[in-house]
Protein backbone atom coordinates (compact mmCIF):
# COMPACT_ATOMS: atom_id res chain seq x y z
CA UNK A 1 0.00 0.00 0.00
CA UNK A 2 1.20 3.48 -0.80
CA UNK A 3 2.07 6.15 1.75
CA UNK A 4 0.17 8.65 -0.34
CA UNK A 5 -3.34 9.44 0.75
CA UNK A 6 -6.03 10.38 -1.68
CA UNK A 7 -6.97 14.04 -1.72
CA UNK A 8 -10.38 14.98 -3.00
CA UNK A 9 -10.11 17.28 -5.97
CA UNK A 10 -12.01 20.49 -5.63
CA UNK A 11 -13.04 22.78 -8.40
CA UNK A 12 -10.25 25.34 -8.31
CA UNK A 13 -10.32 28.11 -10.83
CA UNK A 14 -7.20 28.77 -12.85
CA UNK A 15 -4.95 31.48 -11.40
CA UNK A 16 -5.33 34.82 -13.12
CA UNK A 17 -2.39 36.08 -15.16
CA UNK A 18 -0.82 39.29 -13.89
CA UNK A 19 -1.84 42.39 -15.84
CA UNK A 20 1.03 44.47 -14.48
CA UNK A 21 4.08 43.69 -12.33
CA UNK A 22 5.83 46.43 -10.34
CA UNK A 23 8.90 45.07 -8.56
CA UNK A 24 7.55 42.22 -6.42
CA UNK A 25 3.95 43.49 -6.66
CA UNK A 26 1.64 41.82 -9.19
CA UNK A 27 -1.83 43.03 -10.10
CA UNK A 28 -4.38 40.73 -11.71
CA UNK A 29 -7.92 41.68 -12.71
CA UNK A 30 -9.21 40.95 -9.19
CA UNK A 31 -6.22 40.32 -6.88
CA UNK A 32 -3.21 42.13 -5.47
CA UNK A 33 -0.37 39.63 -5.11
CA UNK A 34 2.72 40.42 -2.99
CA UNK A 35 5.25 38.30 -1.10
CA UNK A 36 3.43 39.39 2.09
CA UNK A 37 0.10 37.98 0.91
CA UNK A 38 -2.75 38.15 -1.55
CA UNK A 39 -5.82 40.34 -1.10
CA UNK A 40 -8.76 41.36 -3.29
CA UNK A 41 -7.92 44.26 -5.59
CA UNK A 42 -10.94 46.43 -4.77
CA UNK A 43 -9.95 49.29 -2.47
CA UNK A 44 -6.21 48.99 -3.08
CA UNK A 45 -4.18 52.20 -2.97
CA UNK A 46 -0.83 52.73 -4.65
CA UNK A 47 1.76 55.31 -3.62
CA UNK A 48 4.91 56.14 -5.61
CA UNK A 49 7.98 58.05 -4.44
CA UNK A 50 10.92 58.83 -6.68
CA UNK A 51 14.27 58.56 -4.87
CA UNK A 52 16.48 58.98 -7.93
CA UNK A 53 19.35 61.43 -8.19
CA UNK A 54 22.00 62.43 -10.71
CA UNK A 55 25.61 62.16 -9.57
CA UNK A 56 28.34 64.00 -11.45
CA UNK A 57 32.02 63.18 -11.23
CA UNK A 58 35.22 63.65 -13.14
CA UNK A 59 35.80 60.50 -15.22
CA UNK A 60 38.95 58.44 -14.76
CA UNK A 61 40.15 59.04 -18.32
CA UNK A 62 40.13 62.82 -17.71
CA UNK A 63 42.23 62.48 -14.56
CA UNK A 64 44.76 60.25 -16.35
CA UNK A 65 45.03 62.66 -19.31
CA UNK A 66 45.45 65.62 -16.96
CA UNK A 67 48.34 63.89 -15.15
CA UNK A 68 50.02 62.75 -18.36
CA UNK A 69 49.44 66.13 -20.02
CA UNK A 70 50.85 67.96 -17.00
CA UNK A 71 54.37 67.18 -18.19
CA UNK A 72 53.65 68.12 -21.82
CA UNK A 73 51.27 71.08 -21.88
CA UNK A 74 50.38 72.27 -18.38
CA UNK A 75 47.54 74.74 -19.11
CA UNK A 76 45.73 72.56 -21.64
CA UNK A 77 45.95 69.47 -19.48
CA UNK A 78 43.94 71.21 -16.75
CA UNK A 79 41.04 71.51 -19.19
CA UNK A 80 40.57 67.74 -18.97
CA UNK A 81 39.54 68.20 -15.33
CA UNK A 82 36.49 70.16 -16.51
CA UNK A 83 35.02 67.03 -18.09
CA UNK A 84 32.02 65.69 -16.16
CA UNK A 85 30.25 62.37 -16.26
CA UNK A 86 26.61 62.12 -15.11
CA UNK A 87 25.15 58.93 -13.68
CA UNK A 88 21.58 58.27 -12.56
CA UNK A 89 21.27 56.30 -9.31
CA UNK A 90 18.63 55.51 -6.71
CA UNK A 91 15.30 53.75 -6.73
CA UNK A 92 11.56 54.28 -7.10
CA UNK A 93 9.56 53.19 -4.06
CA UNK A 94 6.10 51.71 -4.70
CA UNK A 95 3.73 51.06 -1.80
CA UNK A 96 0.54 49.03 -2.19
CA UNK A 97 -2.01 49.13 0.61
CA UNK A 98 -5.31 47.34 1.07
CA UNK A 99 -6.83 46.85 4.50
CA UNK A 100 -4.32 45.13 6.76
CA UNK A 101 -1.84 44.44 3.95
CA UNK A 102 0.81 47.03 3.17
CA UNK A 103 3.77 46.14 1.00
CA UNK A 104 6.65 48.30 -0.16
CA UNK A 105 8.80 47.54 -3.19
CA UNK A 106 11.97 49.40 -4.17
CA UNK A 107 12.62 49.31 -7.91
CA UNK A 108 16.27 50.16 -8.71
CA UNK A 109 16.84 52.76 -11.39
CA UNK A 110 19.11 51.55 -14.18
CA UNK A 111 18.42 54.21 -16.82
CA UNK A 112 16.54 57.45 -17.34
CA UNK A 113 13.56 55.47 -18.65
CA UNK A 114 13.07 53.39 -15.48
CA UNK A 115 11.26 55.98 -13.33
CA UNK A 116 8.70 56.98 -16.00
CA UNK A 117 8.12 53.27 -16.70
CA UNK A 118 7.36 52.56 -13.02
CA UNK A 119 5.06 55.60 -12.82
CA UNK A 120 3.20 54.38 -15.91
CA UNK A 121 2.83 50.89 -14.46
CA UNK A 122 1.41 52.30 -11.23
CA UNK A 123 -1.01 54.49 -13.19
CA UNK A 124 -2.20 51.40 -15.08
CA UNK A 125 -2.54 49.47 -11.78
CA UNK A 126 -4.69 52.31 -10.40
CA UNK A 127 -6.86 52.06 -13.51
CA UNK A 128 -7.29 48.30 -13.00
CA UNK A 129 -8.25 48.97 -9.35
CA UNK A 130 -10.89 51.47 -10.47
CA UNK A 131 -12.38 48.83 -12.78
CA UNK A 132 -12.35 46.19 -10.02
CA UNK A 133 -14.45 48.03 -7.57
Amino acid sequence: MSDLTRVDSYSVSQPEPPLVVIGEIAVTSSWLVTPAGTVPLAGTEFFVTDFTRVEQKTPTWAIVLAIVGFFLVFVLSLLFLLARESRLTGYVQVTARNGHLQYQSNVPVTSAATAPDVFGRVQYARHVVSLAG
